[in-house]
């Protein structure tokens, strides 16, 4: 198998690196609009580096001829990369967002299914273990009648700030993996939400008119409840968790020795000696996962694990969020077109 890469930044050196493991891959082709870049991965994997991303697509200037896409571009450019490949005929696995509004998300699915292929979006969560392991405990019945979900995602420092603008805000670039995961492990689908932000941090969230800090009430449709909240200002570390209470059982997901958390009570042990200190450390199993899986789908050996109607679902409830926040009100899924 022949795969192209687009986008050869922090991400897509990653994923790279994972594909030109996997035996099933006999070549990968890496292209970037910074093609020394490009050159420059391509030299370090011993894979090959295409002379534009142009050159991925039947008709491009030399094109090698690929059997499918993974785009780890810019998020601009997803829904335009993701177009061509639906229109060129091939699988594609592309990072979250599809696009950072609905018209565009909507656009580039009605093109994929148009076409007929293949889209898998990168949403890792759904391939870590403690969450694979949540799953099958709701399901199983041992927690019992679900009543509470806790979901949360810290980051310990915020990006640069140059990034804000382009990001879609913290309920898209950051809260949408947490509400795709409520939605995998619960089974539910979320019906209302209510959410408030803090822009109290550094002077650039406001300059962006972005937050920093996030929390969102969120009501499943069978009555769970579930809060969901984010940071990007989190000094202790790399964290990501979620709580799952029932009648029965309750279970935590992302509680290690690396949790970069400190119990306040004296006979608690200390705080973690190498808490996470980004999300390429704490979910590299789950990425190298998503891959695998990708590659599994394009050879017809697994049904698509994360098609891109689940990437719109959790951008619609994202939107929800974005419309409470600014109206101050609860705000149900009914109000967000794109269903």
């Amino acid at each position: 198998m022949r795969i192209g890469l687009i986008g050869t930044g922090r991400i897509g050196t990653f994923h790279a690196a994972a594909l030109v493991r996997r035996p099933e891959v006999e070549s990968l082709v890496v292209a970037d609009v910074d093609t020394a870049r490009a050159a420059d991965l391509a030299a370090r994997l011993g894979a090959t580096a295409a002379p534009s991303v142009d050159a991925l697509f039947p008709g491009g200037a030399s094109g090698p001829g690929v059997d499918a896409l993974v785009i780890t571009a810019a998020t601009a450019a997803h829904a335009q990369l993701i177009a061509r490949g639906a229109r060129a005929g091939l699988p594609v696995f592309c990072e979250k967002p599809i696009a950072l509004d609905l018209p565009g998300t909507l656009a580039a699915l009605t093109e994929v299914e148009s076409a007929g292929t293949i889209l898998q979006l990168g949403f890792q969560r759904r391939f870590d273990a403690g969450y694979a392991a949540a799953r099958a405990a709701v399901r199983s019945g041992q927690l019992g009648r679900l009543h509470t979900v806790r979901a949360m995602t810290s980051d310990p420092a915020p990006p640069p700030a140059a990034y804000l603008p382009l990001s879609g805000g913290l309920y898209r670039d950051c809260l949408v993996h947490d509400f795709d995961i409520l939605r995998w492990v619960t089974g539910r689908e979320v019906t209302e939400v209510y959410a408030t932000g803090s822009d109290a941090g550094p002077a650039m969230f406001r300059e962006a008119g972005d937050v920093d800090t996030a929390a969102v009430l969120l009501t499943l449709d069978d009555g769970t409840l579930a809060t969901a909240t984010a940071t990007r200002c989190n000094g202790a570390g790399y964290d990501v968790r979620m709580e799952l209470a029932g009648e029965a059982d309750q279970i935590a997901v992302g509680v290690t020795a690396r949790t970069p958390l400190t119990s306040a009570e004296p006979e608690a042990p200390g705080g973690p000696d190498k808490p996470w200190p980004g999300f390429l450390e704490r979910f590299a199993p789950a990425y190298e996962a998503e891959l695998a899986a990708f590659v599994d789908v394009v050879r017809g050996e697994l049904a698509n694990p994360c098609d891109g109607r689940e990437a719109l679902h959790a951008l619609r409830i994202a939107e929800a969020c974005e419309l409470s926040r600014a109206e101050r009100r609860p705000v149900r899924l009914t109000e967000i077109p794109g269903a």
